[in-house]
């Protein structure tokens, strides 16, 4: 390898963030070429993340590096949200030693590069694109620090609508009914933005099902005027019971246990 090479790789290795993935694309873009790629990973300098992604050799990236070269190279709306934003703020019912099922969120008609689907990075990967909230809704996102980088995920307020997106294929109400219980700090502005832009009827009336239910405080300072909670009924969950105030089946135990 020339001196000319060496200090180009010395340059990438020292702006490379630790623990991330970097796009081929984004290497073109600081004047790598397939041939320079190719001679970096011969060299074990670095080392391939399936085909289009790369990683320093003996690093160690895991699915947050990966969804930040998503995010920051690829300009993708993809982002952690739902149960694993939760988890990750600590909002969790139950919180795990380690996060196992991680689930991501998108905009309809958005897709995961193959190499980031096919890549093992440990957890059960799962990705959503959804028209919950319109792409135009840049509202209820937060970052999050993860070693030398940051990633953007939902807010809890935002998080807690694509929990219950997912009931009940990919989260019993119950499961979600005891993680709302522990939403006692949300803001109620921001809560007010998120229903209005919520595109699910059934997400909504179930948000706020379970947010009275708890009696959290927050729910008083809302301002529901303007939130469309649409007309019908919503079968939640098979059998269960009405709640007539939402107009949604929800399970039984539930519906009658009386509020402490």
């Amino acid at each position: 390898m020339n001196t000319e090479n060496r200090t180009k790789i010395n340059q990438l290795i020292q702006q490379w963030p630790r623990g991330t993935a970097t796009v081929t694309s984004a290497l073109f873009s600081m004047g790598f070429s397939n041939e320079l790629i190719r001679l970096y990973k011969n060299s074990r300098w670095i080392r391939s993340c399936g085909r289009g992604a790369y990683a320093l050799y003996n690093d160690q990236v895991e699915w947050t590096g990966g969804l930040y070269a998503l995010q920051t190279q690829l300009g993708l709306t993809v982002h952690a949200g739902g149960k694993t934003a939760l988890e990750l703020k600590g909002f969790s019912h139950y919180l795990p030693a380690e996060i196992k099922r991680v689930f991501l969120y998108g905009i309809r008609g958005e897709k995961l590069p193959t190499w980031f689907k096919e890549y093992d990075w440990g957890v059960d990967i799962v990705f959503t694109p959804t028209n919950l909230f319109p792409a135009e809704c840049t509202e209820g996102f937060s970052k999050y620090r993860e070693k030398e980088f940051s990633i953007m995920i939902s807010s809890p307020e935002r998080a807690a609508m694509e929990l219950l997106y997912h009931i009940p294929s990919k989260i019993t109400f119950e499961e979600a009914f005891f993680i709302m219980e522990n939403l006692m700090t949300l803001r109620p502005e921001v809560v007010e933005t998120m229903l209005e832009c919520c595109k699910s009827v059934k997400v909504k009336r179930v948000f706020m099902y379970m947010a009275e239910k708890h009696q959290h405080s927050w729910v008083e300072k809302i301002d529901v005027s303007k939130v469309d909670f649409g007309r019908g009924k919503r079968v939640i969950v098979k059998s269960g019971v009405l709640n007539k105030k939402y107009s949604i089946i929800v399970p039984k135990p539930i519906e009658e246990e009386e509020t402490v």
